[in-house]
C-alpha cells in the first residue's frame, strides 16, 4: 500500500507540472518575443515544483521527473523496482495533464511541447544535457542533507525556474523526458518525431550530475549505503 501511494503520489504530481506549466506556456503564449509570457511560463514550472515538493515530498520524494528519478538511482536512494515505476507513474501523469490541457484548450493548442533548437539534434541535445545537469546537481546537493529539509522544495523549485529561464528560448526547456513524452503524444507530429531528443537528452543529463556528485561529494554516497 505504500508503494502504491509513492506512485499515485508521482502520478498526480507530473500532471499537475504538465497542466500549469505546460498549460501556462499556451495560455501566455510563451516566446521570446514575449518577455512578460516567457517569465511567468519559467516561474509556473518552478512554482510547481514548489507547491508540490511541500505536498507530495514526504509521501515520494516529489521526482516528478524519470531525470531526478534515475539521479536518484544511481546515487543509491532508489531502487531498481521503484525506478522503473516511478518513470512509468510519472509518463501517466504527463499524459493525463495533456489530456486535461486538450479537454479545456483543444487539440490544436500546442500542449507546450518541447522543439529543436535551430533544427539541430546536437545543439538541442547539448543544452538540455546542460540544463538538466544542472538542475539535477542542484537537487543532489540540496537534497544530500536532512537539515535542509526546510528550504529543499523551495531551492529544488527556484533551479528548474532558472534553467527555463534560459533554456525556454532553446528547446522550451525539458530537463524532464515525461514533461515532454505527454504534450508529445498529445500533439503528434514534429513533436513526437523529435521527442527522443528530450529522452535522450535530460537522462545523460541526469547521469552526469549524478556521476560528477559521486565524485564531489563521496561522503553522502557512503551515508546511503551505511542506511542499507
Amino acid at each position: 500500500m505504500e508503494s502504491l501511494r509513492k506512485y499515485l503520489a508521482e502520478i498526480i504530481g507530473t500532471f499537475v507540472l504538465v497542466f500549469f506549466g505546460c498549460g501556462t506556456a499556451v495560455v501566455t503564449g510563451c516566446s521570446v518575443q514575449n518577455p512578460g509570457a516567457y517569465i511567468l511560463t519559467a516561474l509556473a514550472f518552478g512554482l510547481v515544483i514548489v507547491a508540490m515538493a511541500y505536498s507530495i515530498g514526504n509521501v515520494s520524494g516529489c521526482h516528478i521527473n524519470p531525470a531526478v528519478s534515475l539521479a536518484m538511482f544511481m546515487t543509491k536512494k532508489l531502487d531498481i523496482k521503484d525506478l522503473l515505476l516511478y518513470m512509468c507513474s510519472q509518463v501517466v501523469g504527463a499524459v493525463a495533464g495533456a489530456l486535461a490541457l486538450w479537454a479545456f484548450l483543444g487539440k490544436d493548442c500546442g500542449f507546450g511541447t518541447n522543439g529543436l533548437f535551430d533544427e539541430s539534434v546536437p545543439k538541442s541535445l547539448g543544452i538540455e544535457v546542460i540544463l538538466t545537469f544542472v538542475f539535477v546537481l542542484a537537487i543532489l546537493g540540496v537534497t544530500s542533507k536532512v537539515e535542509n529539509g526546510k528550504i529543499a522544495g523551495l531551492v529544488i523549485g527556484l533551479s528548474l525556474t532558472l534553467v527555463h529561464i534560459l533554456g525556454i528560448a532553446f528547446t522550451g526547456t525539458s530537463v524532464n523526458p515525461a514533461r515532454s513524452i505527454g504534450p508529445a503524444i498529445m500533439a503528434g507530429g514534429d513533436a513526437l518525431q523529435n521527442v527522443w531528443v528530450f529522452i535522450v537528452g535530460p537522462l545523460l543529463g541526469a547521469a552526469l550530475a549524478a556521476i560528477v556528485y559521486r565524485v564531489i561529494d563521496p561522503a553522502s554516497l557512503k551515508k546511503e549505503e551505511a542506511k542499507k
